[in-house]
């Protein structure tokens, strides 16, 4: 496996807890929309501690993009990653990842694991190619959805927002269930893409494939 040293160009947390990383392309770098690369930070007591992370901009962009959540109580990557400005250095491998788009369908999305989606539609918005595709996307409270305003813009009214731990106007607080994809989604012969923490993604694919999803029009990672 190619390792790839490439500074950080630019740092911002969008909001409270996920930081966005602007990054050098190395030479000849390119990727599928949906794929992560594993990168760990280049400081001798981290140089070999690689995490998994997404890439969220687009292969045409001159730079890298990754939307990171950070967890400051781990003491941990991320937590490390938090505290890196423009100029730290990261090692980058080659890509990869389970989530390519294989045409429109029904995203299903649980926190951070919206990141393999947000380079699949700003790519296919670009294209003009995003009809016919539909997101749900379930976070524990508002402030922790991930570019709320873009993929509203992208979307429009196929973006469906769930909040599971607290009532807040303008969103349904309710979980992702049997009820709710049965109410929601007409056709089971679609694609699905299903990306999110372990068990929300396993649950959802068990209920999708339940209902009559195909095994093989299902993407699902973790």
């Amino acid at each position: 496996m190619s390792a790839f040293i490439a500074k950080i160009l630019e740092t911002q947390f969008i909001n409270h807890h996920v930081k966005r990383f602007a990054v050098e392309k190395p030479p000849g770098y390119t990727f599928i929309p949906g794929q992560a690369t594993e990168i760990a930070i280049n400081l001798p007591e981290w140089k070999d501690q690689f995490r998994p992370f997404t890439f969220t901009g687009l292969n045409r962009w001159d730079y890298l993009e990754f939307l990171i959540k950070i967890y400051p109580e781990r003491k941990g990557v991320t937590a490390m990653l938090g505290k890196l400005q423009a100029g730290a250095e990261l090692i980058l491998n080659n890509p990869f990842g389970a989530i390519e788009y294989k045409g429109p369908g029904v995203f299903i999305a649980g926190g951070s694991g919206i990141t393999p989606f947000v380079a699949i539609f700003r790519d296919l918005f670009q294209k003009g190619d995003i009809k016919n595709c539909r997101l749900i996307y379930s976070t524990r409270t508002a402030d922790e959805i991930i570019l709320h305003d873009e993929l509203k813009k992208m979307l429009n009214n196929d973006y469906f927002n769930l909040i599971t731990r607290e009532q807040v106007i303008g969103f349904l607080s309710k979980r992702i269930d049997r009820n709710y994809l049965i109410e929601h989604v007409v056709d089971f012969s679609q694609h699905f893409y299903v990306c999110g923490p372990e068990n929300f993604v396993k649950q959802i694919s068990t209920l999708l494939l339940d209902l009559g999803a195909n095994a093989n029009s299902l993407v699902a990672e973790w």
